[in-house]
């Protein structure tokens, strides 16, 4: 589903060029979950970036669902994200100003989904995490794990293909951390959700079925 051939990218500071990604070759396959391991710095995020369609290469081949990505328009990997890709991050990402009902609601609006149709999916998926009685609050108002549930939500909102978690435990307590990876592993069983993450986590490790470790920039196993 997803194939990487010599994809190479450097970020600048000033003349100063830094390798972050080096020669990268990796399938995934449709169904998968997948652990990118390694230190900070070593190049976790910028290859889930690539993944994601957020971040151009500097060279190499990124083929996704049967389609090489960067010779097409903006418009047309936009077009992918939205479909095909759910993002979950550290950080959650989610609008402050957005209820959970409206923050899991927002990637069906950009895609135009009926609101009846869009609304059921919405209180479908809230109630999947465990978020139906939080439906109306704000971020601000949820714990880290709540926020959490629903940028999951959110992320597989659309029904798509991949969902890349970027350290989607490292804000979270031991247990709150289990839970949200016990629910991740029922939402690759139930649909056959490629999942992939970037992580420190050994615990997120574990439950991955494959393990890649990186350094340098560098595919190291």
């Amino acid at each position: 589903m997803i194939r990487l051939l010599n994809v190479n990218h450097c970020f600048y500071l000033g003349d100063v060029s830094v390798p972050a990604l080096v020669d990268i070759d990796l399938k995934i396959a449709q169904g998968e979950i997948m652990a990118i391991a390694g230190p900070s710095g070593s190049g976790k995020t910028t290859l889930l970036n690539v993944i994601g369609c957020l971040l151009t290469p500097d060279s190499g081949t990124v083929n996704l669902f049967g389609k090489e990505i960067f010779p097409m328009t903006d418009a047309e990997r936009s077009k992918i994200r939205r479909e095909r890709i759910g993002f979950i991050f550290q950080s959650f990402n989610l609008i402050p100003v957005l209820s959970a009902f409206e923050n899991v609601e927002y990637p069906l609006i950009l895609n135009r989904i009926g609101k009846n149709k869009r609304y059921k999916r919405v209180n479908d998926l809230l109630y999947y995490v465990g978020m139906s009685k939080h439906r109306q609050h704000k971020p601000e108002q949820l714990s880290g794990g709540q926020r959490q549930r629903v940028a999951i939500a959110r992320a597989i909102a659309a029904n798509p293909s991949v969902v890349l978690a970027d350290e989607p435990t490292a804000n979270l307590d031991t247990n709150t951390a289990h839970e949200i990876l016990v629910l991740l592993n029922d939402l690759n069983k139930e649909f056959n959700t490629c999942i992939i993450f970037a992580t420190h986590d050994a615990k997120v490790s574990a439950m991955s079925q494959r393990e890649i470790r990186m350094q340098d920039g560098r595919l190291v196993s």
